[in-house]
């Protein structure tokens, strides 16, 4: 059985807080990583939303929480760290029935001695959470309840507007945002190699990655170049959400993970790279 190998093709990973992880990945499945960090993650200022919602928690006035990344989660206790009683928003949390989107949230609460009352199955979308919370119909009445929902990032609107159709009152917690990073020449320089055709696998980890590289491409004047270039190429995506949103972009996809994991992510990717190269390429020779 031959081991998946990228045969020295050219790798673009977009990944910031694990970009030394995933270059050693790829060069350990023998490709040549290029390493664009795309984004930094910055907690939200003076968060009053984040601050409400802990005294809400509290006060019990809060039927249900979600938590959406483990990252988010982590964040949110360092913010009450910082403003209200640790001790009691913890307790309260323990108290309240908590639903986690994937098995970061679940370690982070772990961390604190806690168990989701839901865990979200594989691939972890909000189609999967919603449906694991419909699950739960018997023992939870979304009419009337109210839902808090831990954000990353980004608003998942899909599943703000599945809550406010069970009739759920929702209130959203952000607790950081997405920017670009300090540091935008790499991203820029990943922009004219897409758009120069001297890229030949794109990784993504999830879509905020695209919006930065085309919001640069778009200062740069190269946008439809980068368009153009990431049809010659082979684009991997970590998983459904991540996919979804990069076909909402315009960005094909053409490998999925078979599990929402890094790992795989780079390994699918070696595996199956050359093969899509050559149908998209007209039978060139890759790697």
């Amino acid at each position: 059985m031959v081991n998946p190998s990228f045969n020295g093709l050219r790798v673009l990973s977009l990944e910031s807080r694990r970009s030394a992880e995933m270059a050693t990945l790829i060069v350990n499945y023998g490709g040549q990583a290029i390493s664009a960090p795309a984004l930094r993650e910055v907690p939200i200022e003076s968060n009053s939303e984040a601050v409400s919602f802990a005294d809400a928690l509290i006060r019990a006035d809060i039927d249900l929480v979600i938590l959406l990344t483990g990252v988010g989660t982590r964040a949110l206790l360092a913010l009450v760290d910082e403003t209200r009683d640790r001790a009691a928003f913890v307790r309260a949390l323990g108290g309240t029935r908590i639903a986690a989107r994937g098995p970061k949230p679940v370690a982070a609460l772990r961390e604190i001695g806690l168990t989701p009352w839901v865990i979200a199955p594989e691939p972890n979308t909000w189609r999967e959470l919603l449906a694991a919370l419909d699950a739960k119909a018997p023992e939870f009445r979304f009419e009337g309840a109210r839902v808090a929902v831990q954000e990353y990032g980004a608003s998942n609107q899909q599943l703000l507007a599945g809550l406010a159709a069970r009739g759920a009152a929702v209130t959203r917690v952000p607790v950081y945002r997405y920017a670009l990073p300090d540091d935008t020449n790499p991203l820029q320089h990943a922009a004219r190699a897409v758009a120069d055709g001297q890229v030949d696998v794109a990784l993504f980890t999830t879509s905020m990655q695209v919006v930065h590289l085309l919001e640069i491409a778009r200062q740069h004047d190269l946008e439809d170049a980068v368009r153009r270039g990431f049809h010659s190429m082979a684009v991997a995506s970590i998983g459904p959400t991540t996919s979804e949103e990069l076909r909402e972009h315009g960005i094909p996809i053409d490998i999925e993970a078979t599990h929402p994991k890094m790992g795989f992510l780079v390994r699918d990717a070696a595996d199956r790279a050359g093969a899509i190269l050559r149908l998209k390429r007209g039978g060139a020779a890759v790697g």
